[in-house]
């Protein structure tokens, strides 16, 4: 982390609610709006719409980065985009994966609660390691080894089928069935692959080029609503063509979009200030919320006690990811300060 703050900094505990508000509200706000009784939206054309949105937002930013000025703001558009074809189509690979991954979500929380789509995600930890080794060469620690084998444990232990879940299943017609939940699980699982692999890829690209990282968030989303447009064709095209694109558009559903559009964007710029613990904190915070509100509120999750031994291995492996060796530092003699 480029940027070491005190723990007493306000700029800390802004990044660690704004991680958590962004971990929870978007997974159960998208969850009751895949679950509510009204007419069902398109998933694949809300994630073009919210690429579209995230596009504009990052127009607006690199503007403002420039100093509000038009001139310097087609330049930079000119110069980081126009001039390096080569540069801007690598982010092509990282851009299609990612609308792969946000249908993926939308198909997972179709069928899946949001606590345990919570729980099952931090699988995105394991791959994204796995990437990082070969990929970037990255070194793991062995206590950081030991705490994917405990997240994989415990992902198992959340996804574990009980016998009375077996029998709810049986009697209430209303669960969700057996191969719809597989159908969940199979979407987390690719989605974990996914989020792991363009995650170290857009990083790798990060560090190898100059430009900010808003003037990335427009490549991003040119192909993004390229990539998602096709995929609308591909998947919805006839009931666009029946019912129109913003079919079943509701306020949530655009809260779902706003969330996601300016989601990604809010983290990036507060990340920096939140160390490796607070990260884990702010995660095992998020599946907390998405359990209690889960429970109370959507009335769609009962935990069981592979649940809740499944929950404590995979926040106890998210801290014990992060969490880094202090390292020795050699004492300097007062006169040696300069």
């Amino acid at each position: 982390m480029g940027e070491q703050m005190s723990r007493k900094d306000p700029r800390v505990w802004i990044s660690l609610i704004a991680l958590v508000l962004q971990n929870t509200s978007l997974v159960l706000v998208l969850r009751y709006s895949r679950t509510v009784k009204t007419e069902k939206y398109l998933s694949s054309t809300a994630i073009v719409t919210a690429e579209a949105i995230k596009g504009l937002l990052s127009v607006l930013l690199v503007w403002w980065e420039n100093g509000c000025s038009i001139n310097r703001f087609f330049r930079v558009v000119h110069d980081e985009i126009y001039s390096k074809p080569y540069e801007t189509s690598k982010l092509a690979i990282p851009s299609g994966i990612y609308a792969v991954q946000n249908n993926l979500l939308f198909i997972a929380l179709s069928y899946l609660n949001a606590a345990t789509y919570q729980v099952t995600y931090q699988l995105k930890i394991l791959t994204t390691a796995i990437f990082s080794v070969y990929m970037v060469g990255k070194k793991l620690e062995q206590h950081q080894w030991f705490s994917l084998v405990m997240l994989a444990i415990g992902v198992a232990l959340v996804t574990w089928p009980t016998s009375d879940e077996t029998t709810k299943r049986s009697i209430n017609q209303n669960q969700v069935t057996w191969f719809q939940q597989s159908m969940g699980f199979s979407a987390v699982l690719l989605s974990a692959v996914t989020s792991g692999f363009s995650g170290v890829y857009f990083e790798k690209l990060l560090k190898t080029s100059s430009s900010s990282v808003w003037v990335k968030n427009i490549q991003l989303a040119i192909f993004g609503v390229t990539f998602g447009l096709i995929i609308v064709f591909c998947m919805d095209g006839r009931a666009v063509i029946d019912k129109g694109f913003f079919q079943g558009y509701s306020n949530v559903v655009w809260v779902v979009i706003f969330l996601q559009a300016f989601g990604g964007l809010i983290i990036a710029n507060v990340i920096k200030y939140a160390d490796n613990i607070i990260k884990g904190f702010a995660t095992s915070l998020s599946i907390v919320f998405s359990c209690i509100i889960s429970y109370f509120f959507l009335h769609d999750f009962t935990p069981t006690s592979f649940f809740y031994m499944g929950t404590m291995c995979v926040l106890t492996a998210t801290f014990l990811y992060g969490w880094e060796k202090s390292k020795p530092t050699l004492a300097i003699p007062d006169q040696a300060h300069i």
